[in-house]
């Protein structure tokens, strides 16, 4: 079987060639350098063959060196003994005064020691006026946390809640004033108890003072799932006579599923009562889930 029996496998061949060429030649030119001998490192020290020398000529072979002469040491004369002299009579020695006395040190202390309590008054002054500005802080936080999460409610139940913090609604099951809930929960839910959930149920509805007698179900043409809110408006029989789908809340507002929404809203009925509004605003909550 011949080794380059095919165009591909020359072409190959030659370009492995030439790349092979070429990595030869860059190595050969500016790879693998090296010194010889290689550069040495270290303190260069005198050649020299004693520990002592003098002069400015270096000589190439060990030189032969002189006899040291030892030079006799110089007789000391003993001088004569010193005549004893009388003694002066002792003199008052002048006390110097100087300003490490007691007192000085004393008053050195004291200013030593006002210092210290100033600065000691100082850091505590700042620790306090710090802890305050951060209580301060979290106290502005706070009543700012406060105040995003009652916006976030009265948005979502249509912006009841006003700037100055006053609304003049009221709901609820009980006798006594009120906004009766959960400031976490849904606006749009039926119960008033238990812990808020996803709303990943069928459907729920808000229509103060009524009973729900009845409803029913349209099914989507779509396949898509989502939240939709639809603002309804009904009579004193419990009949809905307007409906309108897509408001705040809805999470899925394709065409598809506003239809469907709306027809399932109409077909809700609730209790007679003749003391209701001509027409009573309220809410249907219809969770639309794939495939249904």
């Amino acid at each position: 079987m011949p080794f380059l029996d095919t165009r591909h496998k020359k072409k190959s061949f030659t370009l492995t060639t030439l790349l092979l060429s070429a990595v030869l030649l860059l190595l050969f030119y500016i790879g693998l350098t090296y010194l010889d001998p290689p550069i040495e490192k270290g303190i260069a020290i005198n050649f020299g063959t004693t520990d002592f020398g003098s002069g400015k000529v270096q000589p190439k072979e060990k030189i032969r060196q002189e006899p040291r002469q030892v030079q006799p040491k110089p007789v000391q004369e003993t001088p004569p003994p010193a005549q004893p002299q009388a003694s002066a009579p002792n003199e008052p020695v002048e006390k110097v005064l100087t300003s490490d006395d007691e007192e000085t040190i004393k008053i050195n202390q004291e200013k030593e020691a006002k210092r210290k309590a100033e600065e000691a008054a100082k850091k505590a002054k700042a620790e306090a006026e710090r802890i305050a500005n951060e209580k301060k802080a979290a106290e502005e936080r706070k009543r700012r946390e406060q105040e995003n999460k009652k916006r976030s409610v009265d948005a979502l139940i249509g912006g009841i809640g006003k700037s100055d913090g006053t609304t003049t609604g009221s709901e609820g099951d009980d006798s006594r004033q009120g906004d009766k809930g959960d400031p976490r929960g849904n606006p749009y839910a039926t119960s008033y108890y238990g812990a808020p959930g996803t709303g990943s149920g069928g459907g729920g509805y808000g229509l103060n003072g009524r009973s729900l007698v009845s409803k029913g179900a349209v099914r989507q043409e779509c396949n898509e799932e989502g939240r939709v809110v639809v603002e309804i408006k009904v009579d004193r029989s419990g009949r809905v006579v307007e409906a309108k789908p897509g408001v705040r809340g809805s999470t899925n507002t394709a065409p598809c599923l506003l239809e469907p929404a709306k027809k399932t809203a109409l077909s809700y009925r609730w209790n007679l009562d003749s003391k209701a509004p001509s027409k009573q605003t309220g809410f249907i909550v219809i969770n639309f889930k794939l495939g249904q």
